[in-house]
């Protein structure tokens, strides 16, 4: 793929995000009805502390959501999902001022909210599914990640089909890319995510796991976002606080295969793990 041109305003984020060694965002759900930490955050006082947590233990960024997307999940509407999530970006940053912060929308209005507040990644489960998206991460020339899924969080787990999870996982990748690169977002702030969960059996999940190479050789940065995911569960019994040692395992295999970029509820253990992989990997 050809190179786009720099977004006006473009910072060196994107690449920081892409370098060769593993980088974890904290997950920050300000949401009262998330899969593993629904309602722990919601309040922003609670939220900003979880923040500030994450920071200290590593989090290179703080990923701040205000609409669960868990399988089964009914959307809401943009007026709450404003309310939540806008003002724990703000005080985010009124409190730790040299924190990165990425807003988990589909909606380009709470993106573009969150960018005026001080955010300075997109992350879109829908990869550019809102009309305005795309247009919106060029003209602020910030990272975005652009995610798989297969239908909607409503009804993504109800017996989801591939002929080639892996290869039409890449392809549907590839062209919200090019999209992206059209609308003249930089190829350093693409970030490609392939949706662990989202639409996906045991077996898919593993699959794209196991076969992230054929995503890392689109060139762009891949995320792994699998942090206490259910099909953990079905691997190992335990709910989701009980996956801290599948989710490390994950993510370890991951960057192994070429992943850096990793969304995460416990940021210590994988930090320390990450690192050890990084190590020996560069031994």
């Amino acid at each position: 793929m050809n190179r786009g041109p720099a977004a006006q305003g473009e910072t060196s984020l994107g690449r920081l995000l892409s370098g060769s060694g593993p980088v974890l965002l904290g997950i920050l759900n300000v949401t009262p009805d998330s899969f593993s930490d629904g309602g722990e955050f919601f309040g922003v006082e609670a939220a900003v502390a979880q923040a500030g947590r994450m920071l200290d233990e590593g989090a290179r960024a703080i990923d701040v959501g205000g609409e669960s997307t868990r399988p089964g999940s009914d959307p809401v509407s943009p007026e709450e999902e404003l309310r939540r999530a806008v003002p724990v970006v703000r005080e985010i940053l009124a409190a730790r001022p040299e924190a990165i912060v990425s807003i988990d929308t589909r909606r380009a209005s709470i993106a573009e909210a969150a960018l005026d507040a001080g955010a300075r990644i997109v992350n879109d489960v829908t990869a550019l599914g809102d009309p305005e998206m795309a247009k919106l991460v060029a003209e602020r020339g910030c990272p975005v990640v652009l995610m798989h899924m297969l239908g909607e969080p409503k009804s993504m787990q109800q017996d989801p089909r591939y002929e080639n999870v892996v290869l039409e996982v890449r392809e549907f990748l590839a062209r919200r890319a090019e999209r992206a690169v059209a609308f003249g977002v930089a190829e350093d702030n693409i970030i490609l995510d392939p949706g662990i969960g989202f639409g996906k059996t045991l077996e898919h999940n593993l699959e794209l796991l196991n076969r992230l190479d054929v995503l890392v050789e689109l060139g762009f940065t891949v995320l792994v976002g699998a942090s206490r995911k259910s099909f953990l569960g079905k691997i190992s019994s335990g709910g989701p606080k009980e996956r801290l040692f599948g989710t490390v395992a994950t993510n370890v295999l991951a960057y192994e295969r070429g992943a850096t970029l990793f969304r995460v509820h416990d940021v210590r253990a994988n930090k320390e793990a990450l690192e050890v992989a990084a190590a020996i990997r560069g031994a």
